[in-house]
C-alpha cells in the first residue's frame, strides 16, 4: 500500500508543480501589461466619508469597456459599497491606500449570477461582498495598501435593521443573536473566474467570510496579511470547487476556518491545490477539508504551515455530503497552542451515499496540544463544546460499512496535555462499543464526546500505516496511547509512546497487523 500511495502522490506532485508553473506564467504577464488610470482623477475623493460607489464602479466598466488596464488607488481612504469586477481590469492599492467597506448595508445588493451549475446540491452563501466578481477573467488585485471591511459596525447595522423590521433577516439565529451568514457581506466573493491573481496586500474585517472562491480556474493568492476577526462566521479563506489555486506566503488570523477547501457542486470539485509557506491562527481549525463537502477534493499538496493558538484542528479532513477526498499530501507543519492535531472523518450527514477518503500522506509535523482551550484570549472565540471534556485525541474515524483507506502518518511528534480523569464520562476499554457512532453527526474534532485514548482513536478504517511517530505527555493520563476499533491492515513502526511500560495500543476487532517488535510489546487486544 505504501508503494501504491507513494506512486499516486509523485503524480500529485507533478501535477502541483505545473499548476505553479502556469499560475506564475499568468501572473507575470498580467503585470507586465495595460494603461494605469488612478481613481482620482475619474471623480473618487480619498477623505473615507464620501461613498465612491458609483465613481469606482464608472471607472472599473470603462476600463473594461477599453479593454483592460490597472486601476490605482494613491495614499488615502476611500468609502465604498459593493463593487463588481471586470475581466481584464487589474485593481492596485499603493502604500497608504485603503479601501473601506461602507457600514451601511444598503450599499450592498446581490449581485445575480446567472449561469451557474444547476448541479448545486446546497447553498447557504449569498454574493454579497465588497469586491464581487462573476465571470470576470484575466484579472489581479494588488498593491502594499489595505482593505477593510468594516465588518463589525456593518454586521451591528445589519442586526439593527432585523429589529427594527426594515430588513428582516428569515433565518436570523436567535439562539446565539446574530443576523445569518447569508445576510452579511463577505471582503471578497468571486464564482466563476478564471485567472486570477491576489498579492501582497493588507485585508481585513469582513462581515462574514473574508475571501470566498467557488467554481474559480487558475487562481493565485499570494504574500497576503488578512485578519478576519470581526464577527461570527469569519473565515480566513474560502475555496469552493476550484480548480489549479495556489496560496502562498500568506499569514491568516481568523475567528473561524483559517484556510477552508468547501464543495457544493455534485458534479465538481477542488481539483490540483497547493497550499504552502502560510502562518494560520484561528479559533476554529487551521486547515479544513469541509464541512460542505458534496463533490470533493483531489490532488491537494499542502506544506511548510505555521500554525498557533487555534481552537480546533491544525488539519481537519472531512466527507460528509457523499463527496471523495483523494490525493492528499499535508507535510512540514508545526502547530503550537492548538486543540488537535489530525481529524479525519467520512460521514453521512447528506447525499444519497457515503463519499470516501483515501490515499492520505501526513508527514513531518509537530503538533502541541495544551489542556485549555487556545483560543481563550481572543476576542471573538468560536463555541465551546457542549460538555465538560478531557482533552481529545487524534481520531481517523468513517462509519459502519464505508472506511478511511490507505492514511500514512509519518514521521510526526504530538505532544498532548494528559491530565485526563476518570471523572469525565468515563468509557472503559471494555465498552468500546459505547463511542457514538454520529454518523449525521457535524463534523468535528469533539463530536464523539470523550474518547478513550490520548493519541489517536482510530475506527472504521483499512490501510492505515504509523511509521516513525513520537507521541509524549505532559502529565499522566489513565488512557493508552492509541486504539484501533474495527480497523483493518494496520502497520506500525518505530513508534516511540510515553509511558512505554503499558499496554499503550489496544486493538479491538482488526485484522492483518504488521508491526515491529517493540511495537508488538505495547499491543493489548481486546
Amino acid at each position: 500500500m505504501e508503494t501504491k500511495l507513494h506512486h499516486i502522490l509523485k503524480n500529485l506532485l507533478i501535477t502541483i508543480l505545473l499548476l505553479f508553473a502556469l499560475v506564475t506564467c499568468f501572473v507575470s504577464s498580467a503585470k507586465g501589461k495595460d494603461k494605469e488610470y488612478f481613481v482620482t482623477e475619474f471623480g473618487a475623493i480619498s477623505d473615507g466619508e464620501t461613498l465612491n460607489t458609483n465613481a469606482i464602479q464608472s471607472l472599473i466598466e470603462k476600463v473594461n469597456k477599453k479593454g483592460g488596464g490597472t486601476i490605482v488607488f494613491p495614499a488615502g481612504n476611500f468609502l465604498s459599497g459593493s463593487l463588481v469586477m471586470k475581466s481584464n481590469v487589474n485593481i492596485h492599492l499603493e502604500e497608504g491606500a485603503i479601501l473601506l467597506g461602507s457600514t451601511n448595508p444598503m450599499d450592498y445588493p446581490q449581485v445575480e449570477m446567472l449561469g451557474r451549475p444547476e448541479s448545486q446540491k446546497k447553498d447557504d452563501n449569498s454574493q454579497i461582498a465588497l469586491l464581487v466578481a462573476f465571470k470576470a477573467n484575466n484579472f489581479t488585485i494588488s498593491g502594499k495598501g489595505k482593505i477593510d471591511g468594516q465588518g463589525r459596525a456593518l454586521a451591528l447595522n445589519i442586526d439593527s435593521l432585523h429589529h427594527a423590521g426594515v430588513i428582516v433577516d428569515p433565518k436570523y439565529n436567535y439562539r446565539r443573536m446574530r443576523p445569518n451568514e447569508t445576510a452579511r457581506p463577505k471582503l471578497f466573493r468571486f464564482s466563476m473566474c478564471n485567472n486570477v491573481a491576489i498579492s501582497d496586500l493588507q485585508l481585513s474585517n469582513a462581515s462574514c467570510w473574508g475571501l470566498s472562491f467557488e467554481l474559480c480556474r487558475n487562481l493565485s493568492l499570494d504574500g497576503l496579511q488578512l485578519v478576519n476577526r470581526a464577527y461570527w462566521n469569519n473565515d480566513g479563506i474560502d475555496i469552493t470547487d476550484c480548480r489549479n489555486v495556489q496560496i502562498t506566503n500568506c499569514n491568516i488570523n481568523s475567528a473561524d476556518d483559517g484556510i477552508c477547501l468547501k464543495s457544493y457542486y455534485l458534479d465538481f470539485c477542488n481539483d490540483s491545490i497547493y497550499i504552502a509557506n502560510c502562518t494560520v491562527r484561528s479559533s476554529a481549525s487551521a486547515i479544513k477539508f469541509g464541512t460542505a463537502s458534496y463533490g470533493g477534493f483531489k490532488n491537494v499538496k499542502i506544506e511548510n504551515i505555521k500554525i498557533y493558538d487555534t481552537f480546533r484542528s491544525a488539519i481537519a479532513i472531512e466527507s460528509v455530503d457523499g463527496g471523495a477526498i483523494e490525493n492528499i499530501e499535508v507535510s512540514n507543519i508545526d502547530a503550537v497552542n492548538t486543540g488537535n492535531a489530525i481529524f479525519i472523518r467520512l460521514g453521512h450527514r447528506d447525499g444519497e451515499i457515503p463519499g470516501s477518503i483515501k490515499n492520505i500522506h501526513i508527514h513531518d509535523i509537530k503538533v502541541q496540544v495544551p489542556f485549555e482551550r487556545p483560543d481563550i484570549n481572543y476576542d471573538m472565540r468560536g463555541p465551546a463544546v457542549n460538555f465538560f471534556h478531557n482533552p481529545l485525541p487524534s481520531s481517523i474515524t468513517g462509519i459502519p460499512g464505508f472506511c478511511v483507506e490507505d492514511v500514512l502518518i509519518e514521521n510526526v511528534e504530538i505532544t498532548c496535555p494528559g491530565k485526563a480523569s476518570k471523572g469525565m464520562a468515563y468509557v472503559p476499554l471494555s465498552r468500546l462499543n459505547q463511542v457514538p457512532e454520529e454518523i449525521i453527526g457535524y463534523p468535528e474534532f469533539s463530536m464523539f464526546g470523550e474518547l478513550p485514548a490520548w493519541g489517536f482513536y482510530v475506527r472504521h478504517a483499512k490501510g492505515i500505516i504509523f511509521k516513525n511517530v513520537r507521541m509524549n505527555m505532559n502529565e499522566e493520563d489513565y488512557r493508552p496511547a492509541m486504539v484501533f476499533d474495527q480497523v483493518d491492515d494496520i502497520e506500525i513502526k518505530n513508534i516511540n509512546l510515553q509511558k512505554a511500560d503499558k499496554k499503550q495500543i489496544i486493538l479491538k476487532e482488526t485484522k492483518g497487523l504488521s508491526a515491529d517488535n517493540d511495537a508488538k510489546l505495547l499491543i493489548r487486544k481486546l
